[in-house]
């Protein structure tokens, strides 16, 4: 089998935790895709210009950061197997007002959101997709923001380390950790020291 076929499998394994495609569902999409490589540095979206993409992540990290006068606020990261998009940018056709931009050297399966759109009037399957997809990108919206307005610092730090989301402390720089925590690199050694001595 064509090694980028090896990996678009990937793609319909990731779509099959929302719904089920039959063959000829999938074989819509199929003639859409693309690999895309992005080097550490480099951006999937970037603030100020229309996203039009939607991916899959095959390896690699990437943040998903805002600006506000001039610092970065990083709010989200991806890893393998992740979807990946300026959503709203993508929806409303309007530039995006977050940068999504690769930590390390990482590898994406990417399609056009036009093309998706067509598949919601070609297959209900596709649409029910559609529907889910922005449900779970609603709930994972609201948890952050709830994190960010109901908890304090420690208490965040604490609720992502008794999280499923170990790869951040495990994969990403220390700065960029602090910064989707809302506070700064030192403070967040503090909390980490902390934390330490409470589990010593």
């Amino acid at each position: 089998m064509d090694k980028e076929y090896v990996r678009f499998d990937r793609l319909r394994a990731a779509i099959g935790n929302f719904v089920t495609l039959t063959d000829s569902d999938w074989n819509l999409l199929v003639p859409q895709l693309n690999i895309l490589h992005l080097r550490k540095g480099e951006n999937f979206a970037e603030e100020g210009k229309k996203a039009k993409t939607i991916g899959l992540v095959l390896q690699g990290n990437l943040r998903h950061f805002y600006t506000k006068d001039g610092e970065e606020k990083t709010t989200y990261f991806y890893f393998e197997n992740h979807f990946i998009a300026s959503y709203i940018s993508c929806i409303t056709d309007t530039p995006s007002q977050l940068t999504i931009q690769a930590i390390t050297d990482a590898d994406l399966i990417t399609f056009p959101y036009s093309i998706l759109l067509e598949l919601y009037k070609a297959s209900h399957i596709w649409e029910r997709f559609g529907r889910l997809i922005a449900e779970y990108l609603a709930i994972g919206l609201e948890e952050r923001m709830t994190s960010l307005l109901m908890l304090s610092p420690e208490e965040r730090y604490a609720a992502l380390l008794n999280s499923n989301k170990g790869k951040i402390l495990e994969r990403i720089p220390q700065h960029y950790v602090a910064s989707y925590l809302g506070i700064t690199p030192v403070s967040l050694s503090r909390i980490r020291n902390r934390h330490m001595k409470k589990q010593a």
